[in-house]
């Protein structure tokens, strides 16, 4: 049985120009694996990610066929049955961890919060768990990151500040959207590795947002490729750099290559058929 199955999700909005369709006729099935999604700007990729939350507030609105998380119909579901399943069952690490992060409650406060809030935990027992997520992050002097506000942070150690959030209630599919964007090489292959670490040894269901092709297809399992709001194709991650669509070819031939030529890169000639 699947974590998760999304059959034909729509994402709409009315704006005063009329309605634009973020997200259309999406589907796919996702297990306790690393599946990727990668596309230009604008092709959807994050809204298809907030809809499983049902982070799409109006004038946004979701429909699909079906959406079911572990047997759960969760698009039908009431706001207090979803915010039970945020957090607990189903987490979402944001792009920026600079617009993540309250900048005026220190990190430590941030942590505990839910743990105080939604479970009732004692400020002790939060206080432990706060600290064993950020060790699970590989964060060194994790009392001194407690105690720090964001903006003393470097955006190695923020990032990681948000996975550990998201991991403390230890969540069965976790919703990463580019979550290494802002990060050099190092640092990048770091997070990547508390990532797959995360997958492997709690079993999560991870859905992996990027921009960057290359790294996707060596980190994920699967891969969907979108294009205005669809998938254009699907493909295991190990034949990414191989795909047969011309889309996901243009977006391949359009990345810089070491050792390559120092003119312009190549251009992506789109067709309006790819929307289709």
């Amino acid at each position: 049985m699947s974590l998760l199955s999304v059959k034909n999700l729509r994402v709409t909005f009315n704006t005063e120009a009329g309605v634009v369709e973020a997200v259309r006729g999406v589907s796919f099935e996702l297990g306790r694996e690393r599946l990727g999604i990668v596309g230009e700007s604008g092709s959807g990729k994050t809204m298809t990610g907030r809809s499983v939350l049902r982070l799409i507030r109006p004038p946004g609105k979701i429909e699909a066929d079906s959406m079911q998380f572990d047997g759960t119909d969760i698009l039908n579901a009431s706001e207090t049955q979803m915010r039970a399943l945020r957090g607990p069952r189903m987490a979402m690490v944001m792009q920026d961890p600079k617009f993540s992060l309250n900048p005026v409650m220190r990190v430590g406060a941030q942590l505990m919060e839910g743990l105080r809030q939604r479970d009732h935990t004692s400020k002790a027992e939060a206080y432990a768990k706060a600290i064993a997520a950020l060790n699970a992050v590989q964060i060194r002097d994790p009392d001194r990151v407690m105690d720090a506000y964001p903006h003393e942070l470097s955006g190695g150690m923020g990032q990681r500040v948000m996975i550990a959030m998201m991991l403390i209630p230890d969540p069965d599919l976790l919703i990463a959207d580019e979550p290494t964007s802002a990060l050099d090489v190092t640092v990048q292959a770091e997070v990547l590795s508390i990532l797959d670490d995360l997958v492997k040894t709690r079993g999560m269901g991870l859905i992996f947002i990027s921009h960057d092709l290359r790294l996707v297809a060596r980190f994920c399992d699967r891969v969907l490729v979108m294009y205005k709001g669809r998938i254009v194709e699907e493909v295991a991650a190990k034949d990414l750099l191989h795909a047969k669509h011309p889309y996901t070819q243009g977006l391949l031939n359009c990345l810089p290559r070491i050792g390559g030529t120092r003119g312009p890169l190549p251009g992506l000639d789109r067709n309006a058929e790819w929307a289709n």
